[in-house]
């Protein structure tokens, strides 16, 4: 069961409705340090991953909360952006990648930078609890994710929304964009099942290790893009593994992907 879901089941029982955080939009820095505009904002948000993200895309978000500024305009611009609007589909849901991506990293800073999403709690408060104004309505990350992006039918999502967590597919230093997402999904799919915390084989035990993401969504991937989770894998992965093989989940790491310096 999607580790999400369970947290909202658990405590529904214990939260009401009504104590749903409704995270702020930052302002402006000043009147007059206001830009407007598709342009500046993703000009801001390619700053952002370029100044804050390293190579393993670990996020250092110490850094990050003393010059918001670029993040700020971004989050701003997913507020103020209608996604039906942005008439090319591919277009769109690069917007949809990228503002996600973006309101994770706004939500690690926002709450002081936690050391994990591990508890129950902790994942409840950070997906569920805490609403953003997305394309002017309010949506927290879960519901954003279930209810937008993933009824769009492209699993190859799953490889570029990024969680904020250690288990969650490397954030790119680069932005998503329309005419580059095709070539930009199937080389971070490549890179995500390159990885042996997200794929790996022993032949010995006959068993194939995977990411618990692909126990979280199984039903994006199976039956409709192919036969089982391994044949899914395969499509990606550096070696071929027997799909007569049995699969084993690797426990998700919610700990904050933070780059410490």
């Amino acid at each position: 069961m999607n580790p999400i879901k369970h947290a909202l089941m658990l405590l529904t029982l214990l939260v009401m409705q009504g104590c749903s955080t409704l995270v702020a939009v930052p302002a402006p820095a000043a009147p007059d340090a206001t830009t407007s505009g598709a342009s500046a904002a993703h000009a801001a948000w390619a700053r952002v991953l370029n100044t804050f993200v390293n190579e393993r895309g670990l996020v250092d978000f110490a850094a990050l909360t003393r010059s918001p500024a670029d993040l700020h305009t971004y989050v701003r611009f997913v507020a103020d952006t209608q996604p039906t609007d942005i008439a090319d589909p591919q277009e769109r849901l690069a917007h949809h990648i990228n503002a996600y991506n973006a309101l994770s990293m706004f939500n690690v800073i926002d709450l002081g930078i936690p050391e994990t999403n591990q508890p129950l709690v902790a994942r409840y408060r950070f997906f569920i609890a805490r609403k953003h104004i997305i394309g002017g309505q309010r949506m927290s990350l879960y519901a954003y994710e279930n209810e937008v992006i993933r009824p769009l039918g492209e699993p190859r999502v799953h490889w570029v929304l990024n969680c904020s967590a250690h288990a969650c597919p490397v954030l790119p230093k680069l932005a998503f964009t329309g005419p580059e997402l095709e070539s930009q999904l199937q080389a971070e799919s490549i890179k995500f099942f390159s990885d042996p915390r997200n794929f790996s084989v022993d032949d010995a035990q006959r068993t194939v290790y995977l990411s618990e993401i692909l126990s979280f969504f199984t039903g994006d991937f199976v039956p409709d893009h192919a036969p089982s989770l391994i044949a899914y894998a395969n499509r990606y992965a550096p070696r071929q593994a027997d799909t007569n093989y049995q699969v084993k989940f690797v426990p998700y790491d919610w700990t904050i992907a933070n780059w410490k310096r």
